[in-house]
């Protein structure tokens, strides 16, 4: 019999959107957004199309709007063609050539602007380099650079001339991007001699040249380094070439290359469960009509407004809401390479008053360890300018919603709480600020056109209250085409039989009696206590809720009576305290307060402090990592992409 998943998590606060911020908005109250979600039922694909038509520029137009015929290989606008950079810059050019595209705020804090005239020069510069070095449509570069105008520069080059894009953190190993590399295929690199952290220089190109050694690379037959730190580098004349050097002489026009709606623009490695990263691999017309849509619907987006999403281009976020959404509808936007402590915890807040930001677009994460370190700053700044917050990532716990809002947002502007994967290209559940209220820790109601479903095991909808696993039944036209080289691996991943053809989105979630959507966390990541399936995430939020928690994370251990036993691995507010008495109370009253929050069926079996958790330099927090420290397994898993790998001795302390 299939079971559901149970929600324990219990939250009635309600913000609805002021009438000034109604009246102004895209799309301003509850009934445009029903009127286009009933538009979107009636004609589904009549809908896709309207859209399409409104807001691509074709270069020739498309007649086919689905093809189903080769299911779960879904084509959209298959006839049609476009170029997505010309959809980003030159259609800006007539009206727009002098609008600031990018506010790019150095580690260091030296500010530079670009127009959008100069921003299409350089792509055209940098995508005439590429050409001479025979890159052309259909080939794979790998990106591995530093947060920059130059990245931007390089992945729009790429879309141009009809390359296919793979970015890689900067923060990963060079086994990592070994990998990708090689599974790729790729013909070139593209990289920086170093990047700027924390001001600390981080170097880039050994990493790049270590793993072109592992072997398996012979492809590449080009490496383009960017002199960002001015560091030494190890040099290859057969391969190696400058940035500088490349687009010396370049001419500053390029005619884009016209590619058909399905051409792949970029494949974006993610781990798999078995820790081999998937190449999810992404169309061009439909991820760039997603992007599009997402910044006018959910962002609100104005020609005035000065847009900051402070995710790198390494992950899915940086993409969209970077390289691709801003520019596609004429934005300007802040881009910044360093990080949120440095010099201090206010620099987020400091960048948000200096450049007048409008809507701030970041990480629960990020939110929660400002809160530790410096929760009581951002008055000191003037945030006057922010109009509408953003959260990305993962499901945000209601206490940070709280503070992110009445702290930060100076409890006037909404707060939009997206949820969608590498795999869907762009939002899928998220509030349209003008027309819905929110409720802290929901990403409250799916899009226009996004048919959301809940389901149980067996691929039946779950209509009551209870828990399951969120599915889209019906394609849709910003979502993962295949996953590079392995079709079978995205077929029985995300479309298995039992799902009844819906994309199985591989998070739990559940439905309240408005039909908001709560995301309780990863499949993979559902404790079974006693018969009970248990989204980590609510723990998590109860925990966080607690007046000495900044930060917690939740992982299940086999327990040979209950199945799984709850380990809480835990940052408190305060300095971690070091004798043995003080822990234990505060784990007992942490076990005690999750029991009256959440019932006695989700008290942690197990708590470990930490002064902070394992989490990859973009702020993930590495699951894996804490489930492999709970069993007491040996951790043999690559950690160079960890922040902070000391921190894995520290709660791998049992609390006696």
């Amino acid at each position: 019999m299939p079971t559901s998943i149970e929600s324990v998590l219990h939250e009635t606060r309600v913000f609805h959107p002021s009438d000034a911020f109604v009246q102004q908005a895209n799309v301003s109250g509850m009934a445009s957004y029903q009127a286009l979600c009933q538009a979107a039922e009636q004609d589904y694909e009549g809908f896709w199309a309207d859209l399409a038509r409104e807001h691509i520029i074709w270069h020739k137009p498309f007649t086919e709007v689905l093809d189903e015929s080769n299911a779960p290989f879904h084509k959209w606008f298959a006839d049609g063609e476009l170029n997505v950079s010309w959809n980003c810059l030159d259609k800006h050019l007539a009206t727009l050539p002098e609008k600031t595209a990018v506010i790019f705020e150095a580690d260091d804090g030296k500010v530079t602007q670009i127009n959008y005239r100069e921003l299409h020069a350089r792509v055209c510069q940098f995508a005439n380099a590429l050409k001479s070095r025979n890159i052309g449509k259909g080939d794979r570069v790998v990106i591995y650079m530093p947060m920059s105008i130059e990245v931007i520069v390089a992945m729009q080059a790429c879309a141009r001339i009809g390359a296919i894009h793979s970015v890689v953190f900067g923060g990963f190993s060079s086994k990592s991007l070994h990998e990708r590399i090689t599974d790729a295929q790729a013909s070139a690199v593209i990289t920086a001699d170093a990047q700027m952290r924390g001001g600390k220089v981080m170097p880039l190109k050994p990493a790049v040249d270590e793993a072109l050694a592992m072997g398996g690379c012979n492809a590449v037959h080009s490496v383009i380094v960017y002199k960002r730190a001015g560091s030494e580098v190890q040099w290859n004349t057969r391969n190696d070439v400058w940035w500088h050097e490349v687009i010396a002489g370049q001419a500053s026009t390029c005619e884009p290359e016209w590619v058909g709606a399905e051409h792949p623009l970029f494949i974006l490695y993610t781990s798999g469960s078995t820790g081999k990263p998937k190449g999810v691999q992404h169309s061009s017309a439909g991820y760039l009509l997603g992007n599009i849509l997402t910044m006018q619907w959910v962002f609100d987006h104005k020609p005035s407004d000065i847009f900051w999403c402070t995710a790198d281009v390494g992950w899915v976020t940086g993409h969209s809401y970077v390289t691709y959404g801003p520019l596609a509808i004429g934005g300007t936007e802040v881009v910044f390479e360093g990080v949120p402590t440095y010099p201090d915890a206010g620099r987020f807040w400091k960048m948000i008053q200096d450049h007048r930001v409008t809507t701030f677009y970041t990480a629960p994460t990020a939110i929660r360890s400002l809160i530790k370190l410096g929760g009581d700053l951002p008055p000191q700044y003037n945030l006057s300018s922010l109009r509408l917050l953003g959260t990305v990532g993962e499901p945000i716990n209601p206490e940070a919603w709280m503070w992110y809002y009445t702290v930060v947002g100076q409890s006037r502007c909404p707060i939009v709480d997206t949820w969608w994967q590498t795999e869907t290209g762009c939002h899928m559940i998220a509030p349209l600020p003008g027309a819905m209220p929110t409720k802290p820790g929901s990403c409250t109601l799916p899009l226009p056109g996004i048919m959301a479903a809940i389901v149980n095991e067996a691929g039946d909808e779950v209509h009551d209250q209870h828990g399951g696993f969120l599915v889209i039944k019906r394609p849709f036209p910003s979502q993962i085409r295949t996953i590079w080289g392995d079709p079978e691996r995205y077929k029985n991943g995300y479309f298995p039989a039992e799902m009844q053809g819906a994309y199985l989105a591989g998070d739990s979630a559940h439905r309240d009696a408005d039909g908001y959507f709560w995301i309780m966390g990863r499949i993979d990541d559902v404790l079974k206590v006693s018969g009970h399936r248990l989204g980590t995430m609510e723990i998590e939020s109860a925990l966080a809720s607690n007046s000495l928690v900044a930060e917690a994370a939740v992982v299940g251990r086999p327990h040979e009576i209950k199945g799984e036993a709850v380990v809480a691995f835990v940052v408190l507010k305060g300095a971690r305290p070091q004798d043995a008495s003080t822990i234990k109370q505060i784990a007992e009253d942490l076990r005690n307060w999750v029991s009256k929050e959440l019932g006695p069926i989700a008290k942690p079996d197990d708590i470990r402090f930490g002064e902070n958790l394992p989490k990859t330099r973009s702020g993930k927090i590495m699951r894996r990592l804490l489930r492999a420290i709970a069993k007491g397994e040996e951790i043999t898993q690559d950690i160079s992409t960890l922040e902070n790998p000391a921190i894995l001795e520290q709660l791998k302390e049992v609390v006696q």
